[in-house]
């Protein structure tokens, strides 16, 4: 009897345990989506301007850096927090709705500081 209460104590907290860690993984798993890749900030926020033409295919950028992207005379700041695995995303994926970024690629480096 007594090895039967540890055995399903045992149990209980293994099954604790994947429950309150399944969120976690799940949360660091990349959808593909905006927030896979920063966050949109204030227009005053200092940032590196990258003016977007009909010319330009891509953009490099550093992982932690703030950007300002002015394309076809509308504006916003994006500050760039990927994943390790994110190297490359079209600037469509995160541009905010009346934003035409199609055929921009945005390149991100590894910054050194996040590294560890």
């Amino acid at each position: 009897m007594f090895t039967l209460k540890k055995l399903a104590a045992s149990t209980a907290i293994a099954a604790l345990s994947a429950i309150m860690l399944a969120p976690a993984a799940q949360a660091q798993a990349p959808t593909g989506g905006a927030a896979d890749y920063g966050t949109q900030v204030a227009q005053d926020t200092p940032a590196r301007v990258v003016n977007i033409d009909a010319t330009t295919t891509y953009v490099n950028v550093e992982d932690g850096e703030t950007v300002k992207f002015n394309v076809n005379g509308k504006s916003f700041t994006w500050h760039f927090d990927t994943y390790p695995d994110a190297f490359s995303v079209k600037l469509s994926r995160f541009a905010p709705s009346g934003i035409d970024g199609k055929g921009v690629t945005v390149y991100i480096d590894g910054n050194p500081l996040y590294l560890g």
